[in-house]
């Protein structure tokens, strides 16, 4: 049989309350015989004080401790007296099979019910010599005196009873243990009927979990958990439904991506499609005009693969960093000088603030100039004619701080957050003639956090774009 959690739950439970009461059970049987019997040798003290003084006056009425060395008897005597007080408090259970003890018994039953105490007792003179009894003084702790007129004539012990032989007493202990049997009893009844509806309690929201989850595994993103506590089982809750939330996200962010790339693919295949058949059908002359039409369409779907690709590179770790340090400034500057002719064919002034000293970091600097190509290949494209572009770089609290700066036209703040998402793209300010797919951006904080730096779009003081970029400066140059 298959024990599900709450079948665990409430065996641990369970056993956790066994444990419990069994201890109890045992601690409460131990302590009851050593209490009771702790009772009982204290009553035989107190015995003892009245067995004492009528050893005192039969010292009296002897002339000293040589006749009653000779008569025994009469110490015996005294003591059946004291007896004689309680005389149930000290019969001795019939042995089962002596049937010389339970004729004794039926022929003199308050006869020598004592002989166990009798056993026990000892007397000593005045200079603690034996008088009466066979067992050791040496191993009795407690002695009380003897008086004959004030003064001290002897000693009278009592050896502890190390458990109880009285029948009455031996049933009243057992009646004791009984009830508290019957209480452990119902206590782990008790315990076993709270168990159950506990651990059922207990499980409720593991099993609520478990079937979200299932729900989750197969495919349905918007599945929710109801947080109840705020104890484990609660933050477990807050972060499925984060899972949930970021499945669901990742989702929809996979079929508009996969929505999208089909859209940027179909596009030229369509355009090179139809002039393909145009010229197939004569509608087109073959000339260098129309191949060089398809060239193009050829081109812009060979760089939309190649994002694609650099894109999948990146996103696994596929991209080779080859890491060493490097002067951030000389990198800046290349890449500058390598988009300044394109600049100045749309008429886009350029202005740059960079330090002479050297900022280095710890990068890979074929990566870092296709992060700055990119960059600088995108405000050219989106800032318009006879704008402004401005790049800085200043090195701070242990990290460099890369800028770019276009003037308009700019973007609202909801639309800044999202231009390093995969395919996003401006409306009204990018288009498929002169911009890409909108994957470029995503590499570029692809390639920053490999960098582990931060890369972020704000908006520009020109009134663009500014693209703040930072990375860590190298360990010795911090």
């Amino acid at each position: 049989m298959k024990l599900t959690v709450t079948h665990r739950v409430f065996l641990a439970i369970l056993a956790a309350n066994v444990i419990i009461v069994l201890s109890m059970f045992l601690i409460m049987q131990w302590s009851v015989d050593r209490g009771f019997l702790k009772y009982v040798n204290q009553l035989e003290q107190n015995r003892m004080d009245r067995l004492a003084t009528k050893l005192g006056r039969a010292f009296n009425a002897g002339g000293g401790w040589e006749s009653l060395r000779e008569t025994p008897d009469t110490i015996s005597r005294l003591i059946g007296e004291i007896i004689a007080e309680n005389p149930t408090q000290y019969s001795p259970l019939p042995v089962a099979g002596d049937t010389k003890q339970e004729h004794a018994q039926q022929a003199d039953p308050a006869g020598r019910r004592y002989y166990r105490l009798e056993k026990r007792i000892v007397v000593l003179d005045a200079k603690r010599k034996p008088i009466f009894g066979s067992s050791n003084p040496e191993d009795i702790e407690i002695f009380k005196p003897i008086s004959d007129k004030g003064t001290v004539v002897g000693y009278l012990g009592l050896l502890p009873s190390k458990f109880v032989s009285d029948m009455h007493q031996l049933r009243f202990v057992k009646e004791q243990k009984t009830v508290f049997a019957l209480v452990a009893m119902v206590m782990l009844l008790v315990a076993a009927a709270i168990a159950l509806p506990l651990a059922r309690l207990l499980v409720r929201p593991l099993k609520k979990l478990a079937a979200a989850t299932s729900h989750l595994s197969s495919g349905r993103y918007d599945v929710r958990v109801s947080v109840d506590s705020d104890d484990e089982f609660g933050h477990l809750s807050r972060d499925f439904n984060a899972l949930a939330l970021s499945l669901d996200k990742n989702e929809h962010a996979r079929r508009q991506f996969v929505a999208d790339i089909s859209h940027e693919l179909r596009t030229p295949l369509a355009i090179l499609g139809g002039e393909i058949e145009a010229i197939q059908d004569g509608i087109q002359e073959l000339s260098l005009e129309s191949i060089s039409s398809l060239q193009v369409e050829v081109f812009r779907l060979n760089r939309l693969v190649d994002d694609l690709y650099q894109l999948a590179l990146s996103d696994v770790g596929g991209l080779a960093y080859r890491k060493s340090d490097v002067n951030l400034t000389d990198v800046l500057c290349e890449a500058i000088d390598r988009v300044r002719p394109i600049l100045a064919e749309r008429s886009l002034k350029l202005s740059t603030l960079l330090p002479q000293e050297p900022v280095v970091v710890f990068a890979d600097a074929e990566r870092l100039a296709q992060l700055f190509d990119n960059l600088l290949d995108n405000s050219r494209k989106y800032t318009d004619c006879g704008g402004t572009l401005e790049i800085s770089l200043e090195s701070a609290h242990g990290g460099a701080t890369v800028d770019i700066k276009d003037s308009g036209p700019g973007v609202t703040e909801e639309e800044r957050g999202k231009l390093f998402d995969r395919l996003y793209r401006v409306e009204g300010s990018r288009n498929r003639s002169s911009g890409g797919a909108g994957l470029g951006l995503a590499i570029c904080r692809n390639i920053v956090e490999a960098h582990e730096g931060a890369i972020e779009a704000l908006h520009s003081p020109l009134g663009g774009i500014l693209i703040r970029i930072t990375l860590p400066l190298s360990v010795g140059n911090q």
